[in-house]
Order: structure tokens, then sequence, then C-alpha cells
């Protein structure tokens, strides 16, 4: 009873109040922030930064010009909805109107509200109304914009993670968007198959670069890495012709080399839809060999066939499977750039290729506007 008069107390249910406002406060702030909640306390701040503004500029128009208005009307484009933006420019209108008949008319001095100044206000407020209503049409709040695009950047690059190789083989993967962006059209998809005695790795590339391909790359890297495994090695590139071939988009082609490497004898088939060669580099006589199969770009037409071609890498070989932008230019032809290719790799031979991906990229095609792509495989003496 006694805990229970206590708990009572006028002191208690001030702090329970105080707790419950607090977790209300905290929660609405994680949805807002989440773009779940409502902009509430955005607007109450940002109306409330408009006369703290208004007040400096009247006590002291030099040091705070009228124009500072724009800062919460650009804010408000960052953080509010279309309608919550409208009752923050008439506020800041009004503002305006406050602060030009108490400074006076603009030709009796410096520091007064210019045409020029409600110009740049209202051009503000117009971008910023513009992109409010293309978020609400999008349905992605800013703060989550980033966050959404970074999602889809790692999930690219976490579908493009190669597996894990026995002792005795060495693998790398690098790609670079054009442009420096973070997303391309570029990617590779692998899975060890066949109780793990058999790498099965896909290197596709998608019609566009950058951010333009990179929603198409996301979609067929999901897609392409379901079939993978799924089917018998023959039946992958047809499946994902046919696969390209239901999206129906403007831009859907690509370009695919399919290896399949058993890890255990070293034997391997590739299966190519109008992609590069491969390259092979035999360790007994140093040469590189082309290994270039048949086969129509993906998402061309109905019934395309797909002829493997055969080979084995020896202790010692390196095989390089790369997308066009690493050996194709508009100032030379495929042939050139697989020559300029094959002579950078030939310095990595002594070293066993560690690390040369990356190197070979930056060497060959590292101003290229396309993306790039290159996945490296050598198996060691």
């Amino acid at each position: 009873m006694a805990r229970r008069a206590g708990a009572d107390t006028y002191p208690a249910r001030l702090r329970k109040s105080a707790h419950r406002a607090r977790i209300a406060l905290r929660k609405s702030g994680v949805d807002y922030f989440r773009g779940d909640g409502s902009d509430w306390i955005a607007l109450a701040g940002l109306l409330l930064t408009i006369p703290a503004i208004t007040c400096a500029t009247l006590f002291d128009a030099v040091w705070c010009s009228p124009a500072a208005l724009v800062l919460p009307i650009v804010a408000g484009g960052l953080l509010l909805r279309p309608a919550s933006l409208l009752g923050l420019y008439a506020t800041a209108a009004t503002a305006l109107i406050v602060e030009s008949v108490a400074l006076g008319p603009y030709g009796d001095g410096p520091a007064r509200v210019t045409p020029g100044i409600v110009l740049v206000v209202a051009a503000c407020g117009f971008f910023g109304l513009i992109l409010a209503q293309f978020r609400a049409r999008v349905g992605v709040p800013w703060r989550r914009g980033g966050t959404m695009l970074f999602d889809l950047r790692e999930r690219i690059r976490v579908q493009s993670a190669l597996p894990r190789l026995p002792q005795g083989w060495h693998r790398e993967m690098a790609l670079r968007p054009a442009g420096g962006q973070s997303f391309s059209g570029d990617f590779v998809v692998a899975a060890r198959t066949n109780g793990g005695r058999t790498l099965e790795a896909v290197l596709t590339d998608v019609s566009g670069k950058g951010m333009d391909a990179g929603s198409r790359a996301l979609l067929l890297s999901g897609a392409f890495g379901g079939l993978l495994g799924s089917l018998p090695p023959h039946g992958f590139l047809p499946a994902a012709n046919g696969y390209l071939l239901r999206q129906d988009w403007d831009e859907g082609f690509a370009t695919s080399i399919h290896l399949v490497l058993d890890l255990d004898s070293g034997d391997y088939e590739l299966l190519s839809a109008g992609h590069p060669p491969a390259l092979q580099l035999h360790s007994g006589s140093g040469q590189w060999e082309e290994k270039a199969a048949e086969g129509p770009l993906l998402g061309v037409y109905d019934g395309a066939q797909f002829d493997a071609v055969k080979g084995s890498l020896a202790p010692g070989d390196v095989l390089m499977l790369f997308t066009d932008g690493l050996v194709e230019a508009s100032d030379r032809d495929i042939a050139e750039g697989i020559d300029r290719l094959t002579g950078e790799a030939d310095r990595y031979v002594a070293t066993g290729f560690e690390g040369a991906a990356w190197h070979l990229i930056e060497a060959c095609a590292k101003d290229v506007n396309d993306d790039r792509a290159l996945l490296l495989l050598s198996r060691r003496t």
C-alpha cells in the first residue's frame, strides 16, 4: 500500500508523463527521419526561424540581409511536403513585406528589400516546390533517398562477390563504373555448383552505362543469380535470353559470358552471348590465346543458340574475362585494346597476378567513359 501510494504522488505522475512525452518525441523523430512520420517538427522549426531572421534583419540589415530568408526556404524544399511548404512560403512572404515596410524603400540606401532579393527568394521557393512535388510523386523522402541508393549499390556489390576457391586457385574481380559513379551496368554472378567441384561465373554487360543501367543490372543480377546453378550449364544463357525478352525494355539487350570451370581438373567451357572473347595465358609458352565462343546478344530474338568453346587451365595458367569498356574505345578497335591488355598483364606474371585486376583497369582504361569489369582466375603452380 505504501509503494502504491508513493507511485500515485504528484512527482511520480509528473515523471511518468515526462517519460511518455520523451518516448513519443523520440518515436516521432525516428519515424520522421525514416520517412514514415509527419513533418510537423521540421515545419515548426522552420516557421520559428523566419521571425528570428526577420528580427535580426530589422536590428542590423547589413549583417543579416533580407535575402537570408532563402535559408529556411531551401531547407523546407528538402524537408517538407508540398502542402506544408506552401505554409512556410506564405510566412516568408509576410516576413518580406514586414521587412520592406520597416526598412523603407530600396532607393533610400543599402540593406533594403530590393526587387532582386524578392526574385531570388521566389526562385528558391519555386525550385523547392518542384523538388518537394517530385519527392511526393516518387514516394521516397530525400533523407531516405541516399540510404536507398546506398543499399542498391551494396546489393550489386554483394551479388558480384566471388565465392572462395580451394587451395591452388586465385580469383580477383575489379569493377569501375563510367564517370566515377557508384552504379554500373557490368556485374558478375558466381557460384560453386556440383558439390563445390565446379565454379560457374557469369560476367554481364547491360546496355547503357552508369546509373542508367544500374537499376537493370540489379534486376538482372538477381535473376541471373537465381538461374545460376539451378539449370544445366548449357541451359543458362537460353533461360537468361528468354527472361530479358519478357522484360520488353527499350534498351533490353545485354552481352554475357558464362564460365563453367572444373576446379579439380582445370577443364572449362565458355559460352558467350555477343561478349568479347576470354583470354588465356599458357604458362608453358607464355602466349595469350583468345577463347571466343559463338552466340548472339541476350534479349534480341527468341530461340537463340549458344555454342561452347572448351579449354583447360594447367598449373600457372591464367584466364581473364572482361567487358568491352576495358578494350574498346572510340579511337581504337577491340584488337588493339586486347593487345594493350595482354601487354600490361605480362607485367604481373612474376607476381602471380596478385592485385592485378584493379591495376589492369587503371593501366588500360582509366579515363574511358564506359563501365569496365575484369574477372581474373589463375591456377597456382
